[in-house]
């Protein structure tokens, strides 16, 4: 991979949580429709995916709460976006209707995972999830402590 290429390339935000709160079932990338300042800021790192959810609106994928904060460096007469307004996915029209069938189905949604660069272009890594309940939660802790803790007998022995 040349310099160029690589360069073009990495994660921008994550939505560290997510993987807390639902188990992810399957994963989809997919383009977003940003303007040039909203990348300017994604590529300095002024994006946030905490809050973040995709639903259908139309017939169409949206994110909502998708944190993008404005560009600083922007023309002082330039029109910002708002921070969090609803931002459209690129995806294929039978991967939409493939999704707004698997979300009909009681307890799933689509959480958005990743934000990264591919050969110069933002991309979303979008996440089938269904919640965890509690005990779940609690499961997945004890038994990454677990492991830690093997890991760490492993070194000192």
């Amino acid at each position: 991979m040349t310099a160029r290429e690589q360069a073009g390339t990495g994660t921008l935000a994550t939505h560290r949580k997510a993987r807390h709160e639902y188990h992810i079932l399957d994963s989809w990338e997919a383009g977003l429709a940003l303007t040039g300042p909203e990348v300017k800021s994604c590529r300095a790192g002024h994006a946030s995916l905490a809050q973040a959810y995709a639903a259908f609106d139309k017939g169409e994928l949206y994110i909502y709460s998708l944190r993008i904060q404005p560009y600083a460096a922007a023309k002082s007469g330039f029109i910002t976006e708002a921070p969090d307004r609803p931002r459209k996915v690129l995806m294929h029209r039978h991967e939409l209707d493939r999704l707004a069938g698997i979300l009909q189905l009681k307890g799933h949604s689509l959480i958005p995972l990743k934000l990264y660069l591919t050969r110069g272009k933002i991309k979303i890594e979008l996440g089938l999830g269904k919640g965890k309940l509690l005990y779940d939660k609690r499961e997945t802790l004890r038994r990454k402590t677990a492991k830690r803790e093997l890991e760490r007998e492993i070194r000192h022995a």
